[in-house]
């Protein structure tokens, strides 16, 4: 009987249960943590390697090196904010 009563969760108190994706908001560095990394490098480095593409396509056109680099900083803003959200999950609780 104390096992079955054990297993009924109460409705007034969330569970801290790990998700179905293996993500435990106890431990966030924990294994999960490389999966996400993994994740996060993956959707950004389509878009970096299209922004540094750029960045070497003006400088080929004769373009000023400086003009061409000042597209840089928000090219890696872009990308290291975009990093943070996929690594992190910062919208995984939006329905």
């Amino acid at each position: 009987m104390s096992r079955q009563s054990s297993d009924i969760r109460s409705p007034s108190r969330p569970s801290m249960a790990t998700d179905t994706d293996g993500f435990d908001p106890l431990d966030p560095l924990g294994r999960s943590g490389r999966r996400h990394r993994r994740r996060a490098v993956l959707a950004v480095a389509p878009f970096l390697a299209l922004g540094l593409f750029n960045v070497v396509l003006l400088v080929g056109w004769g373009l000023e090196p400086l003009w061409a680099f000042a597209i840089l900083p928000p090219i890696i803003f872009c990308s290291v904010l975009a990093y943070v959200v996929f690594a992190t999950d910062f919208l995984a609780d939006r329905d």
